[in-house]
């Protein structure tokens, strides 16, 4: 049977998903969907790969909605059956609202817990009883150690963006979670990226999986347009409302590389009369979901972000992603124009390259396989040419290249506060003042340094969720 006489229908699916999958306008399976749903709800362990915003949500979430619908909770209080970990808040968010509306007429609650918001509720609802959690590792980490989330009738385990949450510096709180859950289980990992060091890894806590690629590993949509310029970097502010100023009507999401430098470039763009917001590792929860809303209903139609807005922002129909800095992980491109030609909508993807990043985007276009084109705009012209075989710099002003293991040197282990999915100090925990990063201490021992061992802290890379 072809794609194109799939329904989701001919996938299996209950009466109850299929009248809920109606309601949200969803007529037709994607690729993704129709190579997983069937392997997944046949109890399959499973690897899948495609691009961002292809439906990966679905394709594990319908599966395991239908596996929790079909069975009888245990007696007594209702512990999570199923668990989905996510790296980031917005991910979080964005998983539990699927989830709630694919399962809209299943009896199965959904709850939510992750950093940069208060503990109490997160409690009251594990109390009430929980089917399904959708959590970040560090806020799950505490909640454990507290007592409050109990793991042990965990069927189903779902690690979602698996390649970022199997990076070195996510591992160490990942095989603590683990550990605590029943080595009988189902357990299905997607992402739209996998090192070969990262596949492996992800295969020692798996038995048998099946494999899905629907696209070629770091392929972006076809759908997408992808143009540079060149321009110093001193400049690029200067071009950046330049080029806004040219797109008044289009919602742009603009990424930068540190969350300071986000910061000063939203409060810039809006003295030049562009309404901007910044989202980035160090605000709140409610600020970023603050700033998240003034983007979507347009009353701020620019959204300046680091790579935490890479991953699990669904902004539908969104026109243009501009790199003001290039990543200084050749993956992460693919993640953040991610964010525009979704679900086969057209899009365009534009960076600002100034001739220091030259061997920046020699590294993304070897990782498509594919050339960026490359011009300047009158008035912008740099100093000196972009050149490709340009040295990659070593830390970038706050990032560095991958190591072959999968971490980052210098990166600081799992996640943080402030902003990050990190927890408020609860009583009990060690130590005074600000809480130390218990992923870290479990991979790096005791004496680890914040930024890293043997690492200047300014090479740490931003990897706060």
């Amino acid at each position: 049977m072809t794609l194109e006489t799939q329904s989701f229908e001919t996938l299996g699916l209950s009466p109850a998903l299929l009248r809920a999958l109606a309601e949200t306008g969803y007529t037709t399976p994607t690729p993704i969907q129709v190579e997983a749903i069937p392997f997944a709800l046949a109890g399959h362990d499973l690897l899948g790969g495609a691009q961002t915003g292809t439906g990966k949500t679905a394709a594990f979430g319908l599966p395991l909605l239908q596996r929790l619908s079909k069975e009888t909770p245990p007696k007594g209080p209702r512990k999570p059956r199923a668990l989905i970990l996510v790296p980031t808040r917005e991910l979080a968010v964005q998983v539990s609202d699927n989830l709630k509306a694919y399962g809209k007429y299943l009896r199965l609650n959904v709850t939510t817990i992750f950093g940069g918001a208060g503990m109490q509720p997160q409690i009251d609802n594990l109390r009430r009883g929980v089917d399904i959690l959708v959590a970040c590792p560090g806020r799950l980490l505490d909640h454990m150690e507290s007592g409050h989330a109990k793991l042990d009738a965990v069927e189903v385990l779902v690690l979602d963006e698996a390649d970022r949450m199997l990076d070195m510096g996510f591992l160490p709180s990942i095989k603590r979670i683990l550990a605590r859950v029943p080595k009988q289980r189902q357990t299905l990992l997607f992402s739209a990226t996998f090192e070969a060091q990262i596949r492996a890894l992800a295969l020692e806590f798996m038995h048998d999986p099946k494999q899905v690629q629907v696209a070629a590993n770091n392929t972006i949509a076809e759908t997408i347009v992808h143009r540079a310029h060149a321009v110093d970097n001193a400049r690029k502010r200067d071009l950046l409302v330049e080029l806004l100023s040219r797109r008044h009507t289009d919602q742009v999401l603009v990424f930068g590389k540190t969350k300071h430098g986000c910061n000063r470039l939203a409060e810039q763009l809006a003295e030049s009369g562009l309404p901007s917001v910044a989202i980035h590792g160090n605000k709140s929860q409610a600020q970023r979901q603050k700033a998240l809303n003034l983007f979507k209903s347009g009353k701020a139609r620019i959204l300046v972000a680091t790579d935490v807005a890479a991953r699990g922002l669904d902004i539908p129909n969104l026109p243009l992603v501009i790199n003001h800095d290039l990543p200084m992980v050749a993956e992460d491109y693919v993640h953040r124009i991610g964010r525009t030609g979704r679900n086969g909508a057209s899009g365009e993807a534009l960076s600002l390259v100034s001739p220091e990043e030259g061997g920046l985007l020699r590294q993304i276009q070897r990782m498509l396989k594919a050339d960026i084109a490359m011009d300047t705009v009158a008035g912008f012209e740099p100093s000196r040419p972009v050149r490709l075989d340009t040295p990659i710099p070593k830390n970038g002003g706050g990032g560095q290249r991958r190591q072959p293991g999968g971490g980052r040197p210098g990166a600081r282990m799992g996640e943080q506060k402030p902003g990050g999915d990190r927890a408020p100090r609860m009583p009990g925990n060690r130590g005074h003042g600000k809480p130390a990063d218990r992923g870290a201490r479990a991979h790096a021992g005791p004496k680890q340094h914040r930024g890293g061992a043997g690492k200047p802290q300014g090479a740490r890379r931003d990897t706060r969720a």
